[in-house]
């Protein structure tokens, strides 16, 4: 617990701390405190919060994505407002020839590994 004349010089020196904060506040200008928050940081704070975008803005990116989705599904049009017609999706697979060339060389290849074991 402090004493009487602790307490009459903590208040001596805050008292001292507070002429010299506004002493160092005249000569740079603004509030300079010890335990202050800088400007910066304030405004930080401040602007938190929900961003809104104008509704141009958002126009803006909405086209845009339509834009995206068009050139993506082919379609000519910027705004494609109904069903886009689907190019013929290709099967698939080998041709008849291209699977008989396999064949035989898989064959080729295991009579080739038959005739070396014996």
């Amino acid at each position: 617990m402090p004493t009487l004349s602790q307490l009459k010089a903590a208040v001596s020196i805050a008292e001292q701390i507070e002429a010299l904060q506004a002493q160092l506040a005249s000569l740079v200008g603004g509030s300079s405190s010890i335990g202050s928050v800088p400007k910066f940081a304030s405004t930080a704070v401040a602007k938190t919060g929900k961003r809104t975008m104008s509704p141009e803005a958002r126009e803006r990116i909405a086209a845009a994505q339509r834009a995206r989705w068009a050139k993506s599904k082919g379609t000519s049009t910027a705004v494609a407002k109904g069903p886009a017609a689907k190019p013929a999706k290709k099967k698939g697979g080998l041709s008849p020839e291209g699977r008989a060339k396999i064949v035989a060389a898989l064959k080729a290849r295991w009579a080739k590994k038959r005739a070396g074991k014996k």
